[in-house]
């Protein structure tokens, strides 16, 4: 398991970044004793909220193997107008890892950052277990139009997708062990 924490356009937040990179180790660690499966490679990338559709996006394009520049573009407009409200995405990478991306404008104190991150880690390590890596690239295929899925296949991924964030919700408690404002 390797943890690589970086910024993505994002000038003059070293002390963000430094906390950013202490805060991960120990959120890594406590998700990994707490939840299931298998933590993978992980790289987190602090970004602003003009940047963060570029690099989720990209990723995803990546991962599905889209190489249609209409559909990009239409995805990375649909993904731009939903910036405002995310905090943080995970993004199972082609090469087996995970892609955390955060949204440090929507974070003004470490505690909101610490919930945000064990959350997306949440994530991170449910793409470790059986099928699930599968199923969410198969997701991305559809929703981007490479490859259809059928209905009921679609259904039950929005169903389990419903459940593994009901999960990583649940599990933010964790994140009152990183920092103890968070807990409250």
């Amino acid at each position: 398991m390797k943890l690589e924490v970086s910024t993505h356009k994002l000038f003059g937040y070293r002390s963000t970044l430094r906390t950013a990179k202490r805060l991960a180790e120990e959120a890594v660690r406590v998700v990994d004793r707490a939840v299931a499966g298998r933590m993978p490679d992980v790289q987190v990338v602090l970004t602003g909220e003009r940047t963060l559709a570029e690099v989720a996006t990209a990723a995803e394009f990546e991962t599905a193997g889209c190489t249609d520049k209409r559909v990009q573009a239409r995805a990375l407009r649909a993904a731009k107008r939903l910036t405002g409200d995310t905090a943080g995405r995970a993004i199972p990478l082609a090469d087996g890892g995970v892609l955390v991306v955060v949204n440090v404008d929507q974070h003004p104190n470490e505690a909101t950052f610490a919930i945000t991150l064990v959350h997306e880690l949440v994530h991170a390590m449910q793409t470790s277990r059986k099928g699930v890596r599968d199923r969410l690239i198969a997701g991305m295929r559809h929703d981007l139009g490479v490859e259809r899925l059928s209905r009921r296949a679609y259904r039950d991924h929005e169903r389990l997708l419903e459940a593994e964030e009901k999960e990583a919700y649940g599990s933010e408690y964790l994140a009152g062990r990183l920092v103890p404002a968070a807990a409250a």
